[in-house]
C-alpha cells in the first residue's frame, strides 16, 4: 500500500478581523449567561450614585432583562457614545486606570451586551426636560417618558448566536444566578436598596438598612447568630466581616463572599488564607462561611486583571493573605466556653452579643519550655489528672460563684468513661472528656513552641533516606528553603536529577507518611509565605502529639478532676472543637430536656 501524503496546511495571510467578530470575542469574555449581564448593569446603576436598583426578568433573564436605576442619568448627547467599545466616564489615563474607584471602568459591557442581544437604554438627567431612549440596532434616539436615571433593557441574549443560547441552562437555574449576583451587589452595599422581579412577581428584596442588618436581610439570623465579627485594621488595609463558627459550617461553599473595595472578587490567595484560620477547628470537608470585606489603596490591588473583574492582583499579595488569616484567627480564638456570657446555642435567632478578649493558656514553666515537644507532650498528658485534682475548686464551691462566671457549670457525672455531664444556667453540658483534652495539651503545646528559642520541631535521622520523583519547582524549593524545612524537623536534599532524598523528618511522626509531609510542605512554601507555612505544618505535627498525649477513653475521674477540665477549657482558646474540628462539648437547654419528655405539653 502506498502512503498517502498530505498536502501541507496553506498559510492564511494576517488580516484585521471584522468589527462585529471582534465585539462577538469581546462578548464572549464579558457575558457568559443573563446573571452576566445583570451584574454589569447593576455595576452601572451603582456607579452612576443610584440609591434605587429594579431588576426585572422574563424566562430567567434569557428572554428580557430590564435594570431600572435612580443614578444620575446620561445626557441624550453622549447615548450614542456610551454603545461604542471601550468609551466610559470612569477613566481617563493610565493614572486613573492604577487607581479605579468605580465597579465600572472598561467601557466595553453595553458594546459586548449589545453584539450578542437586542439593546435599548432610555435616560434622564435631573436638567433634562425628558428621558431620551437609544435602539442599539437601529441608532435611532425617540422621547421617552421617566424619572431620572436610567432604565437599560436586554432582550433575548443570544439571538444572533443560538449556538451560545443552547448552553444556557433551565430558566429556574438561570433565575437563581442572577438572583445570586444582585444578592452579591446588595451585601456591601446596604444603603442601596435592590429588588428583583420574574415574570412580574417580587422575587426578591433587600431594602436601605444598616451594614449589620443588610447581612441579617441577605443571609438571614442563623448566620449572624453562627458567626464571629472580624475586624484587623494594618495601616493602608483593613478587614471587616463576619466568620461563621466552626460547627456553622456547611456541605457546600455557597456562603462565601469576599470583597476588595466593595467589588465582589473570587480570590485564591484569600481563600487559602481563610481556610488556613480554619485548619484545626473545622472538621473533614466541611465549608466555612464568611462575609470579608477587604478595603485597600486601590494603588496597591490591580483590577484590570479579567474582563469579568471578578479576578483581582494585589502589588502584596503575601501580606494580605497574612492579614486574612490573622483576621479570621482571631475572631475565632474565643471559644464559647471561654466566653463569660451564657453560650449562645447556633440556631439562635439573636446577633451574638460583643465578644470578651481572649484568655490565652498560662505560659509553660520554664522546665516545660526548655524540654522537647515530646517531653513535653507526655509531661502535660501525665500532670494533667493531677494538676486537675490540685487546683479544682470542690464541687459545692461553684454554687457560690456569681452566675455565669463558669460557662460550663459543674460536673454532675462522668458517663462510660468518655462524657462529662455538667449544669449550668442553660441546663446540661456535655463534654467530650478526650477532645477537651486533646485541644488543651495542643494548646499548650503551642505555647511551648512559643518560647523555645530555635522555634524548631526535633527531627528524627533516618537510618535510610526516603527517596521520590520530584519536579524542577520541588527540587528549586528544597534547595532554596533549607532552613525552613529543617524548623520543621525535615531534612530534604537532591540526590539526582529529578529525585530527593528525605533523610530526616519529625521525631513526633515515627509512625507518619514523612514523604506526604514533605510534599504538601514544598508545594506551599512555592506559593505562599514561608512563615505561614512553618506555623501550618508545625500546627499539623504538634496536633499528631497532642492527639497521642490527651487522656484515653474510659479512664475514670473525680468530681474535682471534671471541674478543673472544665476551668482549663473555658480559659483554652478554640475549645470548643478538638484539633480535627470534632466538638467537644454541646449544650443542651431545659428547652430542650422539657421537649425530650413532653412537659409543657
Amino acid at each position: 500500500m502506498s502512503a498517502v501524503l498530505e498536502s501541507p496546511r496553506q498559510r492564511r495571510p494576517i488580516r484585521e478581523l471584522p468589527d462585529e467578530l471582534i465585539s462577538q470575542i469581546a462578548a464572549g469574555e464579558v457575558v457568559e449567561r443573563p446573571a452576566s449581564v445583570v451584574r454589569e448593569l447593576v455595576d452601572n446603576a451603582l456607579d452612576a450614585g443610584a440609591t434605587e436598583i429594579v431588576v426585572r426578568l422574563a424566562a430567567g433573564g434569557i428572554r428580557a432583562i430590564l435594570v431600572e436605576d435612580d443614578g444620575c442619568g446620561i445626557p441624550a448627547e453622549e447615548l450614542p457614545l456610551a454603545l461604542r467599545r471601550h468609551a466610559t466616564s470612569k477613566i481617563g489615563s493610565l493614572a486613573e486606570l492604577e487607581n479605579v474607584a468605580t465597579m465600572g471602568f472598561r467601557g466595553e459591557a453595553l458594546a459586548a451586551i449589545a453584539s450578542v442581544a437586542e439593546l435599548s437604554i432610555a435616560s434622564r438627567t435631573l436638567d433634562a426636560p425628558h428621558a431620551q431612549r437609544l435602539e442599539a440596532r437601529s441608532g435611532e434616539l425617540a422621547p421617552a417618558a421617566r424619572a431620572t436615571g436610567t432604565s437599560v433593557e436586554v432582550r433575548e441574549l443570544f439571538f444572533a448566536t443560538p449556538a451560545r443560547r443552547k448552553f444556557l441552562k433551565s430558566e429556574a437555574t438561570e433565575l437563581a444566578h442572577c438572583i445570586e449576583a444582585v444578592r452579591r451587589h446588595a451585601l456591601t452595599r446596604p444603603d442601596v436598596a435592590f429588588s428583583v422581579w420574574h415574570e412580574g412577581k417580587l422575587v426578591q428584596q433587600w431594602r436601605r438598612a444598616s451594614a449589620e442588618q443588610r447581612v441579617r436581610d441577605v443571609l438571614h439570623d442563623e448566620f449572624l447568630a453562627g458567626s464571629r465579627e472580624v475586624s484587623l485594621e494594618l495601616g493602608v488595609l483593613r478587614i471587616r466581616g463576619r466568620a461563621g463558627l466552626p460547627e456553622a459550617a456547611r456541605s457546600r461553599a455557597d456562603q462565601q463572599y469576599v470583597y476588595v473595595n466593595g467589588r465582589y472578587v473570587r480570590d485564591r490567595l484569600i481563600a487559602h488564607g481563610v481556610r488556613s484560620a480554619y485548619e484545626d477547628v473545622l472538621h473533614g470537608a466541611k465549608q466555612p462561611s464568611y462575609v470579608l470585606f477587604i478595603d485597600i489603596a486601590p494603588s496597591l490591588v490591580d483590577v484590570n486583571v479579567h474582563p469579568t473583574k471578578i479576578e483581582v492582583r494585589f502589588r502584596d499579595a503575601r501580606e494580605v493573605h497574612q492579614a486574612v488569616r490573622r483576621a479570621v484567627d482571631a475572631a475565632l480564638a474565643v471559644s464559647r466556653a471561654g466566653e463569660a456570657a451564657a453560650p449562645v446555642p447556633a440556631a439562635a435567632s439573636a446577633a451574638p452579643s460583643p465578644l470578651p478578649a481572649a484568655r490565652p493558656w498560662p505560659t509553660a514553666t520554664p522546665q516545660q519550655a526548655s524540654l522537647g515537644l515530646q517531653q513535653a507532650a507526655v509531661l502535660f498528658a501525665q500532670e494533667a489528672p493531677a494538676a486537675w485534682s490540685a487546683t479544682a475548686a470542690a464541687p459545692a464551691a461553684a454554687a457560690t460563684l456569681p452566675a455565669g462566671d463558669w460557662p460550663l457549670g459543674r460536673a454532675v457525672a462522668q458517663i462510660a468513661g468518655i462524657y462529662i455531664l455538667a449544669e449550668n444556667e442553660q441546663g446540661l453540658v456535655v463534654v467530650d472528656m478526650h477532645a477537651a483534652h486533646e485541644r488543651i495539651v495542643y494548646e499548650r503545646l503551642k505555647a511551648s513552641l512559643a518560647q523555645r528559642a530555635d522555634g524548631a520541631i526535633e527531627s528524627q535521622p533516618l537510618l535510610i533516606p526516603a527517596t521520590f520523583a520530584a519536579t524542577p519547582q520541588e527540587i528549586a524549593t528544597a534547595e532554596q528553603q533549607t532552613d525552613t524545612l529543617k524548623r520543621l524537623g525535615l531534612d530534604v536534599s537532591p540526590l539526582s536529577p529529578g529525585v530527593l532524598a528525605l533523610r530526616a523528618r519529625p521525631a513526633a511522626l515515627a509512625g507518619g507518611d514523612g514523604v506526604e509531609l514533605a510534599r504538601s510542605v514544598l508545594a506551599e512554601l512555592a506559593q505562599y509565605d514561608a512563615s505561614n507555612v512553618i506555623q501550618r505544618a508545625q500546627h499539623q505535627i504538634l496536633a499528631t502529639m497532642a492527639c497521642h498525649g490527651a487522656v484515653r477513653a474510659n479512664r475514670q475521674l473525680t468530681l474535682e478532676e471534671m471541674n478543673a477540665l472544665l476551668r482549663d477549657m473555658e480559659r483554652t482558646e478554640r475549645a470548643d472543637q478538638c484539633n480535627h474540628g470534632r466538638p467537644t462539648w454541646r449544650q443542651l437547654t431545659m428547652k430542650d430536656l422539657d421537649a425530650l419528655f413532653w412537659r409543657g405539653r
